[in-house]
């Protein structure tokens, strides 16, 4: 069962080739039996997945279906908050809190039948680019258990591309769906900056954080893009506008369509087995009519220092209300106030998050906020403008999702700035909150490579679209770790 993508399950759902019991209890013995190894989920939620299992089979058995999902397996990022099942945000700050709610993004995927299996890990609060900075423990990835999964939503990656769950939720904040997609050989889609509700979604960065779906193929992301995409009045970041059906434009023709080629992606600084896997992918998009042209995104070199200024700005804002007061990690036996801020904080959070916690309130800091904060911000704006320019003439953008494959644990941990520049690629579209996604396209080393395309605001049907297309001629995201 777990070869299957999530639209085959739903096929043999429908015929009645398994049932919801079934599909669930053959996934939730995958991750018993897999996690250790893989470390992907925080908790599992069996004896609730099991009953909504059985629910579900009751439904479909009086023709009562919840939504499109009714009854299909799915995991959320342990950043999304659930009603009575501890989120964590990978952090020990977190680690016993239970929400009395549902995120918006949850409540929706449930509504349409979805069943959670559990929470899977992650970088403490999305911070990090190789889910080693989680308080539970590095994720490994499914390819070789050597080498790290990507970040921050690594353990969703893991999860789907070592098939313990067909898909799962992340958020993407500089990268942190479709770099792990990448690195384990799925396919992950960031949406357009509000297109996807952040209400529920623990908050890193505000202007930047997007949750999105990882699955085993462009399908399966339109399904589930389908429910999570909308409107919600308790967002503020929402954006109130009609979502499309991204299941029913899959099947479109992408002949003619126009895809730019930066100068800037392929330089010096891109691994030469990626660039023959992307090479190999653009001859097969040729083959089904696409059109490519060279184009300019000047400003791109500065997106990863701009990042890291406007990330840790608002996240040194937004990480102030884990103060040991009001919820969260408290220390023991305070002296006073200040005892208490002080070392329910430094307990609480990790190397990692405090690193990003100073550099933030530095940058924000009264003598330094015009010479950091607003010019990053300028240079955002730069940035944008660059993307507005180029979809002038060009419907999508092609580059490499990460400048390598998947590296070894460890390999990069002592050196900040070398980790951050993973996110080379994958961080103008959150800087100008466009919408991209990366699909498997080949392999190095014998891991996975991943092709990104980063489409217009709003464009995610048309980008799912070319996403599908192409993998309807090749299989490089139907291929399994060993």
């Amino acid at each position: 069962m777990h070869t299957l993508t999530l639209a085959e399950m739903r096929s043999a759902l429908e015929s009645g080739d398994f049932s919801s019991v079934e599909l669930c209890r053959h996934y939730i013995d995958r991750i018993k039996s897999q996690n250790e190894a893989l470390n992907a989920f925080v908790s599992i939620t069996e004896e609730q997945a099991m009953e909504a299992a059985r629910v579900a089979d009751q439904k479909r058995a009086s023709g009562n279906l919840d939504g499109a999902l009714h009854g299909l397996p799915i995991g959320h990022k342990d950043i999304f908050c659930t009603d009575g099942v501890r989120t964590t945000c990978g952090s020990r700050m977190l680690e016993e809190f239970v929400p009395p709610y549902n995120a918006t993004v949850v409540e929706k995927l449930k509504a349409a039948g979805a069943i959670c299996l559990g929470k899977t890990n992650m970088d403490e609060f999305a911070m990090g680019s190789s889910n080693e900075n989680s308080y539970f423990g590095a994720v490994r990835n499914p390819w070789d258990n050597d080498r790290v999964p990507g970040g921050s939503s690594g353990g969703s990656a893991a999860a789907v591309g070592g098939r313990l769950v067909p898909a799962c939720t992340g958020t993407d904040t500089g990268g942190s769906i479709r770099q792990p997609a990448a690195f384990c050989g799925i396919t992950g889609l960031k949406p357009t900056y509000g297109r996807v509700s952040r209400y529920g979604m623990i908050a890193f960065a505000s202007s930047l954080d997007q949750g999105g779906p990882m699955a085993v193929t462009a399908e399966d992301c339109a399904l589930l893009l389908n429910e999570m995409a909308g409107f919600d009045e308790r967002d503020s970041t929402s954006i109130e506008r009609d979502k499309d059906d991204y299941v029913s434009s899959l099947g479109n023709s992408i002949d003619g369509v126009k895809i730019g080629l930066p100068k800037q992606y392929f330089d010096a600084g891109l691994d030469s087995s990626i660039a023959t896997a992307l090479q190999v992918a653009i001859a097969e998009l040729e083959k089904l009519g696409a059109k490519f042209v060279d184009i300019d995104l000047a400003n791109q070199h500065l997106s990863v220092p701009a990042y890291y200024i406007v990330a840790p700005a608002e996240c040194s804002s937004n990480l102030a209300r884990f103060d040991g007061v009001r919820y969260g990690h408290r220390c023991d036996d305070p002296k006073d106030l200040e005892d208490l801020y002080k070392r329910s904080r430094a307990e609480g959070f990790g190397r990692e998050v405090k690193r990003r916690i100073l550099v933030g309130t530095y940058a924000l800091s009264a003598g330094y906020y015009d010479a950091y904060y607003l010019k990053a911000q300028k240079i955002r704006s730069l940035i944008s403008r660059d993307f507005s320019q180029a979809f002038e003439s060009v419907d999508f953008i092609l580059g490499p999702t990460t400048p390598s494959p998947a590296f070894k644990l460890g390999e990069k941990t002592g050196d900040p700035v070398e980790m951050y520049l993973n996110d080379i690629y994958t961080i103008p579209a959150n800087l100008a909150g466009l919408p991209g996604i990366s699909v498997p396209c080949g392999e190095a080393e014998g891991l996975p490579v991943g092709m990104q395309l980063v489409g217009n605001y709003f464009d995610e049907a048309r980008l799912l679209n070319v996403a599908h297309q192409y993998q309807a001629v090749t299989d490089w995201h139907t291929r399994l770790p060993e």
